[in-house]
């Protein structure tokens, strides 16, 4: 069974599932803009249910947002939303890198205690009992590393996680910055004792290097093809080569799609132009990024697999 934000489901229960999107962002420190605008909570989740029916329209059933703690996660708010929508959503519980994450609370701890141990503890709790008060369990454990290094800082967030996940079964996702470090990021599972399968390294997309993409892939986990339509970090065209590729030479079952795009911002909203990431919208990879792999030759069971049957086997297997 997994859990989602209303309760659990059945890994046959997901249906098409988007593996990386986000209702909600605050980057640490939105809470001290005292002049920023309140959040108009009937606004945005009026908004959320919009888009979410909307994506209903295009086969959607599952939806994954791997918020961490530190990134202004509402897991009601979420709920709410897949309460309106009727669609499954899954939270996630951990923490995000060090550069842009709320890191003092931890980091000071390790100066006195095992921050590891306090680190993983958190994450059981969110994964076994709910988030706070809410009730609300976490369905998957977040992670994340810089571009070209993981800090001991990150890495003490990974272990932890992954010492999480040895104890709960649950599955791991993470973040990576231009295409690196997922490597780097499956050694320090493996150390761990994890079992690769459970592991997507997200962002892999952000790379066209495909020795990078099957040197993991060589060791069973599955990879995050998860940014369509954020061109001002790497066109679509070479995610779209690199998938191809990959697909070509049968990696079809270990590949997950999604565009990590995000609908709300807590704190003042993020001034980015449309016009600079016309395609950076939920609905781009069933609107235009299946059609482009469709017209390249991709057969539909490939294609199934990448949005279904890929995220039921992750769950279930």
């Amino acid at each position: 069974m997994i859990n989602t934000v209303l309760g659990t489901c059945k890994p046959e229960e997901l249906g098409v599932t988007l593996m990386h999107e986000h209702l909600m962002i605050g980057w640490p420190g939105w809470e001290t803009d005292s002049a920023a605008p309140a959040f108009p909570r009937k606004e945005m989740l009026k908004l959320c249910v919009d888009r979410m029916q909307e994506l209903k329209g295009l086969g959607l059933r599952t939806f994954l947002d791997p918020c961490p703690n530190d990134l202004g996660r509402d897991v009601e708010f979420m709920a709410e939303v897949a309460q309106a929508a009727r669609v499954n959503i899954i939270c996630a519980t951990g923490l995000y890198k060090e550069d842009q994450g709320a890191t003092p609370y931890f980091k000071f701890r390790s100066q006195f205690s095992d921050a590891v141990s306090e680190m993983t503890e958190t994450f059981i709790k969110d994964l076994t009992e709910g988030i706070g008060s809410t009730g609300i369990k976490a369905g998957i454990l977040k992670v994340a590393t810089q571009v070209h290094k993981i800090s001991p800082y990150e890495e003490m967030v990974l272990r932890a996680a992954a010492r999480a996940s040895k104890a709960t079964g649950a599955r791991i996702t993470t973040h990576t910055d231009e295409g690196t470090m997922g490597r780097e990021q499956l050694d320090i599972f493996a150390s761990e004792g994890i079992d690769l399968k459970h592991v997507i390294i997200g962002h892999s997309c952000g790379s066209a290097d495909l020795r990078y993409h099957v040197d993991m892939l060589d060791r069973g986990c599955t990879l995050g093809f998860d940014r369509f339509g954020l061109e001002i970090l790497q066109p679509d065209r070479l995610r779209k080569a690199a998938l191809i590729g990959l697909l070509g030479i049968g990696f079809h079952n270990q590949i997950v799609l999604s565009h990590d795009t995000v609908w709300c911002w807590r704190g003042r909203p993020l001034p980015l132009p449309v016009e600079v990431v016309p395609n950076w919208k939920p609905t781009h990879v069933f609107t235009n990024i299946v059609p482009a792999l469709r017209e390249a030759g991709v057969k539909e069971e490939k294609i199934t697999a990448m949005l279904v049957d890929n995220p039921r086997r992750f769950f279930s297997t």
